[in-house]
């Protein structure tokens, strides 16, 4: 009885195997795809997103009720000897709800510093939104919460270093090159949706 030479033999073993690489490659690729869609994947999903798009041009003032006509331009104004102000400040009774100004995923829920109770969040373009003072979070708030604009974070109050003044959100943007001026943003949207 003739054996086949062990060459032939090597090179269909070598064309099986190569046959079975596709069909692997698929099946990897069908999950990863399933698994994109996944209520538990929001989070990446969420950051992959966020990192794609442009900063915001215009935002809504992130405080229930309060119209953009109504906040001070302190970006920048000194504060003691050794800062200045970087953000705004945002006046309103206390209790008044904070809402996110932009979708992001909540990255931060602390208490500590000059800031006091606060939510961070990464928003657009990778850009960090702060809210400082609150009175208190979001019942079940929590780092890693994916959140859409004008959902709340919690209510205005005067905790960190705003105790003694008259409750108020600070608000802060953070990109790639620090803190700037949130308010021209907030100005923008109050001037989309003013009717015409």
């Amino acid at each position: 009885m003739a054996t086949p030479p062990v060459p032939r033999r090597r090179y269909l073993r070598a064309v099986k195997r190569w046959l079975w690489w596709p069909l692997i490659l698929m099946l990897m690729y069908w999950i990863a795809a399933w698994s994109w869609g996944q209520p538990f994947m929001a989070m990446p999903r969420t950051t992959w997103e966020l990192a794609r798009l442009p900063p915001p041009a215009a935002l809504p003032v992130p405080v229930e009720g309060v119209r953009a006509a109504r906040i001070a331009d302190t970006f920048g104004a000194p504060r003691g000897t050794d800062r200045t102000h970087a953000g705004v400040d945002i006046f309103a009774s206390r209790g008044t709800p904070v809402l996110s100004a932009t979708r992001g995923i909540v990255v931060s829920v602390r208490e500590g510093g000059l800031g006091g109770r606060q939510v961070w969040v990464l928003g657009p373009a990778r850009e960090r939104h702060y809210y400082a003072h609150l009175q208190d979070w979001q019942p079940g708030l929590q780092a890693g919460d994916v959140v859409g604009p004008g959902m709340q974070l919690g209510t205005v109050g005067t905790t960190g270093n705003a105790r003694g003044t008259p409750p108020h959100l600070h608000y802060g943007i953070y990109g790639a090159d620090g803190a700037y001026d949130p308010l021209p943003l907030l100005q923008a949207y109050a001037l989309q949706a003013s009717p015409r």
